[in-house]
């Protein structure tokens, strides 16, 4: 055998042996998939019932899928659209949006990509509210946004920067560069 003779399959034996290092590493990383990623529920066309301490209906959501983690107590939703009932009465208002998460330790919602949030009840005087991200604290009841936000009523248009709404005290002010347009009938 000549140099050349060796110099190729020595070439060969080292490419052969580099493939063989690399492969083995790809199958290690395949194996050791972080299970944590993984959620822990998964559910299609979800429909829920979250109840107060009084045992009366405090929110009830649907979605058209929802992913849960147990170990950070979150869960994702794709098309949510919750119910609240302030005070445990009777649903008062519907929140809807493209992507929401829920933090069951904190009971706080977020909801994201066009916020709608509409009245029920006809004779409320806010009959919807249009925004592109809100937070809502299912246990105070209490909603808060710090993008634009606008209101529709009988009569009137209303637009502003920032929400604060008191669902139990049925509430709304919106916290700055407010701007409103009224029809006189």
């Amino acid at each position: 055998m000549n140099r050349v003779t060796l110099a190729i399959i020595a070439f060969f034996g080292t490419a052969l042996l580099l493939y063989w290092q690399v492969q083995s590493k790809k199958s290690d990383e395949e194996v050791a998939i972080d299970v944590s990623l993984r959620p822990d529920y998964i559910a299609d066309n979800l429909r829920s019932v979250e109840y107060n301490k009084q045992g009366l209906v405090n929110s009830r959501v649907t979605a058209t899928h929802m992913e849960h983690f147990d170990e950070a107590n979150m869960t994702y939703f794709t098309q949510p659209i919750y119910l609240v009932y302030p005070d445990g009465g009777q649903a008062k208002w519907r929140l809807q949006s493209t992507m929401g998460t829920l933090n069951k330790k904190s009971g706080k919602v977020v909801l994201e990509n066009n916020v709608i949030i509409d009245s029920i009840s006809p004779e409320e005087p806010i009959q919807t509210m249009k925004t592109s991200y809100l937070e809502l604290d299912l246990h105070t009841m209490i909603m808060t946004s710090d993008r634009e936000v606008y209101i529709t009523g009988d009569d009137f248009l209303i637009q502003g920067v920032g929400l604060f709404g008191d669902l139990n005290a049925q509430k709304v002010q919106l916290l700055s560069k407010v701007k409103g347009i009224y029809e006189v009938n």
